[in-house]
């Protein structure tokens, strides 16, 4: 039946499934566990770093102050007043040396400039063979959460014969469902797509 096939190979990627399983049919169940996927692979790319300033960038920066370490956005406010600068203001004066540490040892490859109690930090443009290299990880990501879409519809379909078995759904219901799954992959996935594409074309944006 053409609701039931899905382009290339339904893949089982454990790191991806779903933690625990379905055991009613639930399509607004079913998009959130899908759209989750789609949220972390926004938060991924965010990540990469393509020569546009974000603020994201020093999501994973840690800085030690006061005796513990904790996130740079706990000491400081991170702010982009250009395209390819980051400006940190240092809320205590006293750990300006320590947010600049954070970050030098973060391996971001980005270089802090201290004016008073704000860090700027130039953001360099990547070379062609770094564009390279951001978008292979770019599609990487994205094809790790298509097969998380894709998991979660083979989870919807295993519990929809399964019903249907068990006597709780009619064949006629079983397609109905089966083709509202189908459809909510379907939207998932171009979303993903759309949203990689966005992505590849501010990696290839000089």
């Amino acid at each position: 039946l053409a609701w039931s096939r899905m382009p290339g190979p339904l893949r089982r990627d454990k790191k991806e499934t779903s933690p625990v399983s379905l055991t009613t049919f639930d399509p607004a169940e079913i998009e959130k566990r899908m759209r989750a996927s789609l949220e972390a692979l926004k938060r991924e790319l965010a990540g990469l770093r393509t020569g546009r300033a974000s603020a994201h960038l020093l999501d994973p920066v840690q800085v030690t102050v006061y005796g513990s370490r904790m996130p740079l956005n706990q000491v400081a406010t991170v702010t982009v007043p250009e395209p390819r600068m980051i400006s940190v203001q240092v809320w205590d004066k006293s750990n300006v040396s320590a947010v600049e540490k954070g970050i030098r040892e973060s391996n971001l490859g980005v270089n802090p400039i201290i004016d008073g109690t704000t860090l700027r930090l130039p953001i360099p443009a990547p070379t062609a063979e770094r564009r390279q290299e951001l978008a292979k990880q770019a599609h990487k990501y994205a094809e790790n959460h298509r097969v998380a879409v894709r998991n979660v519809r083979r989870e919807a379909m295993e519990l929809l014969k399964k019903l249907e078995k068990d006597g709780k759904i009619g064949e006629d219901e079983h397609h109905k469902n089966s083709a509202k799954v189908q459809d909510l992959t379907d939207k998932l996935v171009k979303e993903i797509d759309q949203t990689l594409a966005a992505k590849d074309a501010e990696i290839q944006k000089v």
